[in-house]
């Protein structure tokens, strides 16, 4: 369950009334670390019913822009979430609308994995018998079913991954219209089956009108599923669109500093990243 920050204001107007075409708005963000600037300048929107992801080399800001949107880190400049301010909305509230999947957890209690996933039910107002509904096809719709009642700390780092998965699809289990997922690095111990159907469902749920960001290491991945890429490089957004438009071999040159081919996928026609 996330851990937001607190607010001095608290509004009784409810994010299900919300009817506008972007969730998130960030307009001149910034967020330093120790000092240092980790994300500076950052100016842009996540509209629903939209699947990004977020690239750039270690140390971009990726992490750390999922991190501005839940409030984990002290930032400048504005923050709107279904059109208001961060701070104007009920912590218990938004986080029925909004939840995060980080990337690691730190968890090592002797849950089952079933329990885990049942964490992202507080504060939802559900009955044992819906909770079990919500819990089970959750935990289907990511493969992990079948370990149920297995130890958590016994699972292997892919099955953890996607327990969590399951939990944040839980604690927006009751967001209506209005859910935000923002995803860490959500494949980053998966084989390559459930690398697709993660990222697979990443995209059915921003089909059936969720705000979806994921930050990813794999630009072919990203191609492949990503509505829209953000490319981060030391802060700043450096480009930002359509993955055909994104993935250029110039631009993935001069962030990542490493020559690549971009050539077409023969069904899909999405870029096809080729290191030279």
């Amino acid at each position: 369950m996330l851990e937001f920050w607190n607010r001095s204001k608290a509004s009784a107007v409810s994010i299900a009334d919300f009817k506008g075409s972007y969730s998130i708005q960030l307009e001149d963000v910034a967020a330093r670390i120790n000092g240092r600037a980790i994300i500076e300048n950052i100016t842009t929107q996540f509209s629903r019913g939209e699947f990004t992801v977020l690239l750039g080399p270690n140390g971009a800001g990726k992490s750390t822009l999922l991190k501005t949107i839940t409030g984990e880190v002290n930032t400048t400049g504005k923050t709107n979430i279904f059109g208001r301010a961060s701070a104007d909305w009920q912590p218990e509230q938004l986080a029925r609308h909004l939840s995060a999947l980080p990337q690691h957890s730190s968890l090592s209690f002797n849950f089952s994995a079933q329990e885990v996933v049942e964490l992202g039910s507080i504060g939802l107002s559900l009955g044992k018998q819906a909770l079990e509904l919500v819990v089970k096809s959750n935990m289907e719709a990511v493969g992990v079913d079948k370990l149920s009642d297995r130890s958590y700390p016994s699972l292997s780092g892919g099955e953890k991954q996607r327990v969590h998965f399951a939990r944040v699809l839980t604690q927006t289990a009751q967001s209506g219209d209005n859910k935000i997922l923002l995803l860490d690095e959500p494949t980053s111990a998966l084989d390559l089956q459930h690398q697709h159907s993660t990222l697979s469902l990443a995209k059915k749920l921003a089909r059936e009108g969720a705000t979806v960001i994921a930050v990813l290491h794999d630009l072919n991945l990203a191609a492949q599923y990503a509505d829209r890429i953000m490319i981060l490089n030391q802060g700043e957004i450096v480009m930002d669109g359509r993955p055909s438009d994104a993935l250029t071999s110039q631009t993935i040159a001069e962030v990542y500093h490493h020559e690549v081919t971009i050539m077409p996928h023969p069904q899909s026609q999405r870029p096809v990243v080729v290191s030279n």
